[in-house]
């Protein structure tokens, strides 16, 4: 029997409305889709067009993706340090709109540098919606099953399988700029699904000043908490936990470079050896893969060591890139897609999890930039192998994510699975895997800046994907 709490609006007994968690689980998951799936990854599907039919160099189409993922890194440090953003409604909607708006003007010129700024501008964009989203998602179902959050968290691959899917049927009868405006009106249909979400809702003032904790441990945890955007959990005492975060660092920022050259050009180095909707096709298998990759990596964290699932995750995801490269075969090509899809969030997932079990300090704001400073180096550092087409620059993220899995092989060694004074939960699970009773008792904070973070919700929850 489902606790009351979990139908306080719109249950099916009352007009047959669905229960309020699966709403705000539809309206962040259309959200995600609008900002991520599309604004953010439909250029990928895009780009051969944009080779073929608008005259764009490869060197142009890396700078038109590192512009963006620029774009997505202001706009997460402006939902960082400037928290009234990320709980306003109109910020959220506005956003959503002015995405849509930055998607129907690229059509309108053949100005590389006009399309630079509409695609900085779009990163932007992404980033808000994402932050917002994440934040309104978590605040609303801390007292719910983590893995609903799993699922909203699966719009990113909604979104990337949808806008997929357009680009593969105007690959024929359509050119570069229907693609884009078809995107448009996807992303505002999506938009009119998301309109109702509700963001984060302010702190509200205590109705009676209630007496100040005298200075002490707890109360320096609340402060750190509140100024560093982590959870504020100070490490053990006498435990050193700089060896594993070292490692862990390492290798979450290697799986930005590596992650983000796959998926920028993973359709056009497809193409390259297969017939031009294979490319297409394919991306919309990432997606579709992507779809339940959040919650399943949240519900195999909950069950097994987070630094054995990141190993295996990582290497994975290095056999999908490799693929295409190396095998021109159809098969490659799709399988390609499968492995890449039911990875890129999961690595995000597993990496910020560990990163808040081990508690070393401002632990997901660190892992979060070396992240998004790999995604704006990836696509700088392939261009000189983009004049021999893509598949040097695919194997060369294949050999940067193999090299991220070597950190978290050193990762694992002598890890900390029990951290002393955290909580007596099987593996230790981090926030989000713990029971949903412990989850509703702590504070949900939200992260900015990614596939992905998706399921660490006492954390600030923004997937740097």
């Amino acid at each position: 029997m489902p606790h009351a709490e979990h139908f306080t609006e719109g249950t099916p007994g009352a007009g047959g409305a669905l229960p309020a968690p699966w709403r705000h689980v539809g309206q962040a998951a259309a959200a995600l889709a609008t900002g991520m799936g599309v604004g953010r990854f439909v250029y990928t599907p895009i780009l051969p067009l944009m080779h073929a039919q608008a005259g764009l160099s490869a060197g142009a189409g890396a700078n038109l993706a590192t512009a963006n993922y620029v774009g997505y890194l202001i706009g997460a440090l402006a939902g960082t340090f400037l928290p009234r953003l990320v709980r306003s409604a109109a910020v959220l909607r506005l956003g959503m709109v002015a995405l849509i708006g930055s998607l129907a003007a690229m059509p309108l010129t053949h100005s590389t540098g006009v399309w630079v700024l509409l695609r900085l501008g779009a990163g932007v964009f992404s980033a808000l919606i994402f932050v917002i989203t994440a934040g309104a998602l978590l605040s609303h179902l801390r007292a719910h099953p983590a893995h609903l959050s799993g699922w909203a968290f699966g719009g990113v691959g909604g979104g990337i399988a949808l806008s997929g899917l357009l680009v593969l049927a105007l690959r024929t009868v359509g050119t570069w700029q229907s693609a884009w405006w078809a995107s448009a009106a996807l992303a505002a249909a999506l938009t009119a699904a998301a309109w109702g979400l509700r963001p984060e809702p302010s702190p509200e003032p205590a109705s009676a000043p209630a007496p100040e904790p005298p200075p002490g441990p707890a109360a320096a945890q609340a402060a750190r908490a509140g100024a560093s955007g982590d959870s504020g959990t100070p490490a053990a005492p006498g435990v050193r936990t700089h060896r594993w975060f070292s490692a862990l660092f390492a290798s979450y920022t290697l799986e930005g470079i590596g992650y983000i050259i796959a998926g920028t050009f993973l359709v056009a180095a497809i193409g390259q050896s297969s017939p031009g909707w294979i490319g297409s096709g394919a991306w919309v298998l990432v997606g579709l893969a992507a779809v339940p990759s959040s919650a399943l990596w949240a519900w195999l964290g909950g069950r097994w060591s987070r630094p054995d699932l990141l190993l295996a995750a990582l290497v994975v995801q290095a056999v999908g890139i490799a693929l295409p490269a190396l095998v021109g075969a159809v098969t490659a090509a799709l399988v390609s897609a499968v492995l890449f899809g039911s990875t890129f969030i999961g690595v995000s997932t597993l990496a910020l999890a560990t990163g808040a079990h081990l508690r070393f300090p401002r632990a997901v704001a660190l892992l979060t930039a070396g992240y998004s400073v790999g995604q704006i180096a990836g696509p700088l550092v392939v261009t000189p192998l983009l004049h021999h087409g893509y598949h040097q620059a695919l194997l060369l993220a294949s050999s940067v994510v193999l090299t991220a899995a070597l950190a978290a092989l050193v990762l694992r060694a002598g890890f900390p699975h029990h951290m002393p004074g955290a909580p007596n939960t099987p593996n230790t699970p981090a926030p989000g895997h713990a029971p949903v009773r412990a989850a509703a008792a702590r504070p949900v904070e939200r992260r900015a800046a990614g596939p992905a973070a998706e399921d660490v919700p006492s954390h600030r929850e923004d997937h740097t994907v």
